[in-house]
């Protein structure tokens, strides 16, 4: 089922949330530049195994709307808390998972908010402790303003580790033409800027760490630090996945998940 969840005046993100009488719910977050369709591997199984999944557009990408403004962490958690109040999701311990900059979302959600709902949380590729390089992000932003479809596909060419049929790499590439090109612009300078390192030392709630060995976009050393950085915290090496673990090892992936979430 699917419908919209206002998040501050004129600003409503679209929530999907397939099985809602599932006994363990599990709120995905995206990453850059992308949308919850992402993650369509998880929801064609997971509520056969009673899971509630509940995935939500970030402001600006996917069918949610799209401000000009409210691309930093702060706010895409103050969105992310806002989802999680309207749907009453505090009182029955969630699991969050967040892919890549989705990740980083819910890495500052944790502590600028004491994981307020959260049972547990799973990191995928997560963008953390820091985003894109200056010289990473001067090209994305160069190329962005440019010839956006000519970057989203260099994007997926440079996302999986495994072969990908041209047609899953059309339906990749959609994914990120949905978004807007100032919200697209925006997150390449919030990866730029802004980073949350400052905040995995306050994460308190069992956090599982999922990360290829082969990504390219989010190095695997830097998943190694924050498991250093994030108490009670483990990682698990994705060993034949780049940045797309949650499809290039989907099985493994949704088995991993499952077992942690208990």
């Amino acid at each position: 089922m699917g419908y919209y969840v206002q998040v501050e005046n004129g600003v409503k993100l679209f929530i999907e949330d397939v099985n809602p009488k599932g006994t363990k719910t599990i709120l995905f977050i995206h990453g850059w530049p992308l949308s919850h369709t992402q993650f369509e591997y998880q929801f064609n199984v997971l509520p056969g195994l009673g899971y509630r999944c509940i995935g939500m557009d970030w402001r600006g990408f996917g069918q949610s709307d799209k401000p000009m403004d409210g691309y930093t962490y702060d706010r895409l958690a103050d969105d992310l808390h806002a989802v999680i109040q309207s749907l009453k999701l505090e009182g029955i311990g969630i699991t969050l998972a967040g892919h890549s900059t989705g990740g980083a979302i819910a890495i500052r959600y944790m502590a600028r908010y004491h994981g307020h709902g959260v049972e547990k949380l799973v990191l995928i590729d997560a963008a953390a402790p820091t985003g894109f390089t200056n010289e990473t992000a001067a090209k994305f932003l160069h190329e962005n303003a440019n010839d956006r479809p000519k970057m989203l596909q260099n994007v997926t060419d440079s996302f999986f580790f495994q072969y990908i049929t041209e047609r899953f790499s059309d339906w990749f590439f959609q994914m990120g033409l949905q978004a807007a090109s100032w919200s697209t612009a925006a997150v390449i300078r919030l990866l730029r800027d802004e980073n949350v390192g400052s905040d995995l030392s306050r994460i308190e709630a069992p956090t599982l760490i999922v990360h290829g060995i082969h990504d390219k976009v989010i190095p695997y050393q830097q998943a190694v630090e924050m498991n250093k950085r994030i108490p009670n915290s483990q990682l698990i090496p994705f060993h034949y996945s780049g940045h797309g673990g949650f499809w290039e090892e989907r099985d493994r992936f949704n088995y991993v998940l499952t077992q942690f979430i208990g």
